[in-house]
């Protein structure tokens, strides 16, 4: 099930669009093929024939960093105290029940809950390609592939971050748990994710789950790969001052500093978290254009700490949005924590307007995805909407003109009223139009892992 195969063609009417600079009323946006044709504002009536959208209308939000499987983890890794490293156990216990059925099933619930919340693509940073043990299934990217058709039966599309880990640690064999994640070498990585093949609604991008899980010596090879399809390349990047200090100890480095020695910054390359890094580190992120994905809620959860957004920008870092372990799915909210979290880090407000972080959750976020023609109403963009409620109880009051501010101050993603991918309506008046009851999916998907 594909965008291609279901692209619409029709006429929306959108109550209120927020056009990239401004909140218009009256849009009519014209749609064929699964991209926007026309786009035609004071149009106070809805055109005959035209689909409504009442509310506020945003581009299709792109969720850039995504684990799918940590759903499962959601409310079961908050009893108690720990760190990263002891949530990192809990997730090693789930990630070892996964097999390409249930995987499937699991990420298929997942995605049409982003659906639900206005997401149209995401970046699936994917390493748990093996059976547990490390046997490779008969189908070496089963795991992979059962993500593809999931993101396809979900309505949204999906990037596949195929992601390259080798280590425990600095020179350190992977532990038990992380055995079905290894290929052994970069060119077994790379032998096999070049098997995968794109389709209408999936690309595939790579990606280098750390510098403590790829050894220095192969992080050019993954680098290269992409290079040469000229495919996003994601990595965790100075996610936790543990790494960094074993990043020091091995190599007389930081992270940063040995992923530009080995050419995996630039361009199509972004860094997920970067939130302990140096000045030096952020100067080149920014100067080699290398982006950043923020994840506000789980960098919360987990206690990382708030990474240097605003430098990191002023540096030339163009910044992007994930939900990364999923603890909440919701790109306003993870928009609005960005600008709160400066606020609470430097005791004044005001970092980015509320045009900049919808930039960040929809065409800067899909841009980073390896899709820079989605995350915008205009025409020749494809064909992707989502439309808040203006009437709930948490954005009733302000008037319309101020609907970005409303989007990403006061509204969640339990206002998403419609989403559109592609020209398909995936999410009708809150409603997922191919998984019926997603509540219920999600939960005999993740009691499956619990049997």
């Amino acid at each position: 099930m594909t965008e291609g195969t279901h692209a619409a063609k029709g006429t929306y009417w959108l109550e209120h669009a927020w056009l990239g600079t401004h909140v218009e009323p009256g849009v009519v946006v014209e749609v064929d093929g699964g991209r926007i044709t026309a786009v035609r504002e004071e149009t106070p009536a809805p055109p005959p024939g035209a689909e409504i959208l009442r509310g506020l209308t945003l581009p299709g939000l792109a969720n850039v960093h995504s684990h799918a499987f940590h759903r499962a983890l959601r409310g079961t890794v908050q009893v108690g105290s720990g760190t990263f490293w002891t949530w990192r156990e809990v997730m090693y216990t789930t990630a070892d029940r996964l097999t390409p059925e249930s995987y499937h099933a699991l990420a298929r619930a997942v995605y049409a809950e982003m659906a639900l919340a206005g997401i149209s693509a995401v970046g699936e940073f994917h390493y748990l390609h093996h059976a547990p043990g490390g046997t490779p299934y008969a189908d070496p990217n089963a795991m992979g592939e059962a993500l593809i058709e999931a993101a396809a039966d979900a309505g949204i599309r999906i990037t596949l971050l195929d992601t390259c880990y080798l280590s425990s640690g600095f020179g350190q064999p992977p532990t038990t748990p992380q055995l079905r994640f290894s290929d052994g070498t970069a060119d077994a990585w790379a032998a096999r994710c070049s098997v995968l093949k794109e389709q209408d609604h999936a690309r595939i991008g790579a990606a280098i789950h750390s510098v403590r899980a790829v050894p220095a010596d192969q992080l050019a090879t993954v680098a290269r790969w992409a290079d040469e399809r000229r495919a996003p390349l994601h990595v965790h990047l100075s996610e936790q001052t543990a790494e960094n200090d074993a990043c020091r100890e091995a190599h007389g480095r930081t992270p940063a500093q040995l992923l530009a020695d080995h050419g995996a910054l630039g361009p199509r390359t972004t860094g997920v978290h970067n939130t302990h890094l140096t000045d030096e580190d952020i100067a080149l992120i920014g100067g080699s254009g290398t982006g950043t994905c923020m994840c506000p809620t789980t960098e919360r959860d987990l206690a990382d700490g708030i990474g240097p957004a605003t430098a990191l920008q002023w540096a030339g870092s163009p910044l992007s949005l994930g939900s990364d372990s999923h603890a909440v799915i919701d790109l306003l909210e993870e928009a609005r924590a960005m600008e709160l979290n400066e606020r609470l880090r430097t005791r004044t407000r005001g970092h980015w307007t509320a045009a900049a972080l919808l930039r960040a959750a929809s065409a800067d976020g899909h841009a980073a995805l390896g899709w820079p023609d989605a995350g915008t109403i205009e025409a020749g963009a494809r064909a992707d909407l989502t439309t808040i409620a203006l009437d709930s109880v948490r954005t009733a009051g302000p008037v319309p003109r101020l609907g970005a501010e409303t989007a990403v101050f006061a509204a969640s993603a339990a206002d998403v009223r419609h989403t559109v991918v592609g020209g398909r309506h995936v999410v009708r008046d809150g409603v997922h139009t191919l998984v019926p009851d997603v509540p219920q999916a999600l939960a005999r998907a993740i009691d499956a892992l619990r049997a």
